[in-house]
């Protein structure tokens, strides 16, 4: 019994530690005070990761320069081609030829993570997507950015598409401050787009206090990414998240280090400046979640980059009035019913659907039944007509026939016919 007792406590300790540790997956992160520069926290902060749609910071960090430079102007219309209108979900459903302007391809990025209005800003200001990813890539370096490559404008699975946590901090932390003017479109939660308003998928814009935006991205390969800004009291932080296990997972890493950061449970160290983090030695990054196939390139790894986009009404704008269109999800819930979508939803329906096909099929049964009668009943009329049609004609003849030989042996010319005695 004593025996069992001391391996128990043995044993206790290295339990609690692996739990510890698998509460959350394996994950980057890193936070700095948005004021100095100075990292206050940071977990695996060089090690190489995808990026996925925090790479539209990026495209916005170009966009607000050319903006910045005149090179464009917020109410031009940019024209969206073949190849933007084909990119996968997330997306505003743009068709080849339809126009977008600056602005909205803007707040498209930053609500929605659309990537077909990023590739209309990418072919807008570089000709082609490649040709901007390459200058994407170019002014990472003069940022700072050393262990970043990017090889298209909206964060689609590529291997060779690559960043880090400090990277990522460094980017947010100078389009803050490069782009004063521009900085607050990252906290918009919803825009108006074709008369209607399409909200912002970032909860953590939405939910945590003093939250200024930024940014939230997936793939089966990073993971559940996200940047985060807020400030409180006076004090502003930056945090960067990659690799959460779930969309639920990254933003309760960011709160907690927004917590800790606001609380000052973080001790900054004044002379580790983020500029001052030798970027890392390389390496692979990790694939992070057991989806899309298994394929780390595969476009159908980047289907749930709209992890965040639930089923929401959209205000439709006319002239002295709002009205709402509920999705069916709503409608459902709006009149009490099950859950859309539950299993127990579906098995309904679908024991519904069988019963309309079983009505359905007798239904025709019985027509059928009904016709094969209608049918025979008129068959049988029709016989029954011919036979007494041929009844009376047999009688007419016979009735010719009788008047004949009667009127032949009234008048007496016949020989051979006489009337029985």
């Amino acid at each position: 019994m004593l025996k069992s007792k001391s391996i128990l406590f043995i044993l206790l300790p290295l339990w609690l530690l692996f739990m510890s540790g698998a509460s959350y997956g394996r994950y980057a992160a890193i936070m700095i005070d948005a004021d100095t520069g100075n990292v206050l926290h940071e977990v695996e902060a060089t090690q190489p990761w995808y990026p996925a749609s925090l790479t539209k910071v990026m495209t916005l960090y170009m966009t607000f320069e050319a903006l910045n430079t005149g090179q464009i102007q917020l109410y031009d219309n940019m024209t969206a081609s073949a190849h933007a209108s084909r990119q996968p979900t997330s997306k505003l459903g743009l068709r080849a030829g339809e126009t977008l302007t600056v602005e909205d391809a803007i707040l498209a990025l930053i609500t929605r993570s659309a990537n077909d209005a990023a590739v209309v800003l990418a072919e807008h200001l570089g000709g082609t997507e490649e040709n901007f990813a390459r200058k994407m890539t170019a002014k990472a370096r003069l940022l700072g950015m050393h262990s970043s490559r990017f090889m298209n404008a909206t964060g689609l699975p590529n291997e060779q598409q690559v960043t880090t946590s400090r990277d990522m901090a460094i980017l947010a932390w100078k389009t803050q401050r490069h782009f004063p003017e521009y900085y607050p479109y990252f906290s918009s939660h919803s825009f108006f787009y074709k008369g209607r308003e399409l909200r912002g998928i970032n909860k953590f814009t939405a939910r945590y206090p003093g939250a200024e935006g930024m940014k939230t991205g997936f793939t089966c390969g990073s993971g559940f990414n996200l940047i985060g800004a807020a400030h409180q009291n006076g004090k502003h932080l930056i945090g960067v998240v990659l690799g959460g296990m779930t969309s639920a997972e990254r933003y309760q890493l960011m709160m907690n280090m927004m917590d800790n950061g606001f609380s000052n449970r973080y001790t900054a160290d004044a002379g580790r400046n983020i500029d001052a983090i030798p970027a890392g030695y390389g390496g692979e990054p990790p694939y992070q979640l057991d989806c899309g196939k298994g394929a780390r390139n595969s476009p159908v790894s980047s289907l749930a980059q709209n992890e965040d986009l639930k089923p929401r009404y959209l205000k439709t704008r006319s002239a002295g009035k709002s009205t709402k269109r509920y999705s069916k999800v709503q409608k459902a819930q709006l009149a009490g019913k099950r859950k859309y979508g539950s299993k127990k939803w579906v098995a309904a329906r679908s024991k519904n659907a069988s019963t309309r096909i079983k009505a359905a099929g007798s239904k025709k049964a019985r027509s059928g039944a009904a016709k094969t009668k209608l049918a025979k009943s008129g068959k049988t009329r029709l016989a029954s007509a011919g036979k007494s049609s041929k009844t009376v004609k047999a009688k007419k003849i016979a009735g010719k026939s009788g008047s004949k030989k009667l009127a032949s042996t009234g008048t007496g010319k016949s020989k051979h016919y006489h009337r029985p005695g």
